[in-house]
C-alpha cells in the first residue's frame, strides 16, 4: 500500500506538472493566434486601402490608355502623310522656296514638325511603358497581399486547431489528475484499513489466548525450516520486488510484497495451510485473500480476478485460492503476494524456493 501510495504521489506530481506545462503552452498558442488574427485584420485593412489605390491607378490607367489611343492615331496619321509625300518631300519643299527668307522659314517649320513628331513618338512609348508597368505592379502587389492574407489565415486556423487540441489534452490530463488523486486517497484509506485489520486479527488472537490460559496456543504452519522452501503461489516473472525501488523519474517506491507476472486466469495456490480471514475486494488491492497460518503469521494474495475460497474456510497447502487478475492499470496481469510473519511485511523471496 505504501508503494502504491508513493507511486500515485509521483504520478500526481507528474500530472500536475504536465497540466501546468500544457496550460502555459495553450496560453502561448492563444496569444499567437490572437496576434495572427490581428495581423489578418491589418492585412484586410491594407488590402482595402490597396483596393482604393487600385481604383485610382485604374482610373489613371484608363486615362493613359485613352491618351495612348489618341496619340497612336495622330502618329498613324503623320506616318500616312509622310508616306503620301514621299521621302524627298522635305528637300523639295526647301528647294522650291522663292527666296532665302522663305527657305529659312520653311526649314524652321520642318524642324518644328520633326520635333513634334519625335515628342509624339516618345510620348507614345512612355504611355505604353506606363500602362504596362502599372498593370504589372498592380497585379503583383495584389497577388502578394492575397497570398500573405491566405498564409496568415491558414496560420490562424492551424493555431486555433492546435489550441483546441491542447485544450482537449489539458482536459484529459486534468481528468487523469483527478482520477489519480482519488486513487491516492483510496490507497491511503486502504493502507489504514489494512493496518487496522491486521491489528484486529492480532488483538483477537491475543484475547482468545488470554481467555484460555490452559489451552496450548495454536502453532503456526509456517516454520523457520520453511525459509527458502515454500512453493511459489504462481509461476511467472517478477514484475517488482520487495523493498524500496528507484523509479525512472527518480522517485522512490516501497513495495510490501512482490509482483509475479502471469496470464490472467492462472490458478493461485496457497503457500501453506491456514484459515481464510479475508476473501473479498480490498480497495486498490482488488480481489484479495488473506490466510492466517496461526500464531500471528499471515500471507496475502492480491490482484485476483476470481476468489475460490470464503472467509472462515480452512485451506490446505497448495490449494487454489483464486486466479490471477489485473487491478493496477499501470501493470500487466499479476499476483501481488506478501508474507507477514507476526504481521510484519518481509521479503517473500526469503520464504519461496529458489529457482534453478
Amino acid at each position: 500500500m505504501r508503494a502504491e501510495r508513493e507511486r500515485l504521489e509521483a504520478r500526481m506530481r507528474q500530472l500536475q506538472s504536465s497540466a501546468h506545462d500544457i496550460s502555459e503552452e495553450r496560453t502561448n498558442i492563444e496569444r499567437q493566434a490572437d496576434a495572427t488574427a490581428r495581423l489578418v485584420r491589418s492585412l484586410d485593412v491594407q488590402i482595402g486601402a490597396l483596393e482604393g489605390e487600385v481604383d485610382d491607378a485604374t482610373s489613371s490607367l484608363i486615362l493613359a490608355q485613352d491618351e495612348l489611343v489618341i496619340k497612336r492615331a495622330m502618329l498613324q496619321r503623320r506616318v500616312r502623310e509622310i508616306y503620301k509625300r514621299g521621302p524627298l518631300y522635305s528637300l523639295e519643299a526647301l528647294l522650291s522656296a522663292q527666296s532665302f527668307g522663305a527657305l529659312v522659314a520653311r526649314y524652321k517649320y520642318l524642324h518644328l514638325v520633326t520635333q513634334r513628331d519625335r515628342a509624339l513618338v516618345r510620348r507614345v512609348e512612355l504611355l505604353n511603358d506606363q500602362v504596362s508597368g502599372t498593370r504589372t505592379q498592380l497585379v503583383r502587389l495584389r497577388g502578394e497581399m492575397e497570398l500573405s492574407r491566405e498564409q496568415k489565415s491558414e496560420e490562424e486556423r492551424r493555431l486555433r486547431e492546435l489550441e483546441d487540441v491542447r485544450g482537449r489534452t489539458l482536459a484529459r490530463v486534468q481528468q487523469s489528475a483527478r482520477q489519480t488523486q482519488a486513487r491516492l486517497l483510496q490507497v491511503q484509506r486502504d493502507e489504514r484499513r489494512l493496518a487496522d485489520l491486521l491489528a484486529t486479527f492480532e488483538a483477537e488472537r491475543r484475547r482468545a489466548a488470554a481467555a484460555r490460559p490452559n489451552v496450548p496456543a495454536p502453532v503456526s504452519t509456517l516454520r523457520t525450516s520453511d525459509l527458502g522452501r515454500l512453493d511459489w503461489p504462481v509461476e511467472g516473472a517478477i514484475l517488482y520486488r520487495f523493498g524500496r525501488v528507484v523509479n525512472a523519474n527518480n522517485t522512490t517506491t516501497r513495495w510490501n510484497g512482490i509482483g509475479i507476472g502471469a496470464a490472467a486466469g492462472t490458478p493461485v495456490r496457497s503457500v501453506a495451510s491456514g484459515s481464510v480471514v479475508l476473501a473479498e475486494a480490498f480497495g486498490t488491492y482488488g480481489q484479495t485473500v488473506i490466510l492466517s497460518h496461526g500464531d500471528g503469521d499471515f500471507s496475502v494474495y492480491g490482484s485476483l480476478a476470481r476468489l475460490d475460497v470464503r472467509k472462515g474456510q480452512t485451506i490446505q497447502k497448495g490449494q487454489v485460492v483464486g486466479t490471477v487478475g489485473r487491478t493496477d492499470p499501470d501493470l500487466d496481469a499479476h499476483l501481488h503476494f506478501e508474507m507477514r510473519p507476526k504481521g510484519r511485511a518481509v521479503d517473500p523471496l526469503e520464504w519461496l524456493r529458489s529457482r534453478r
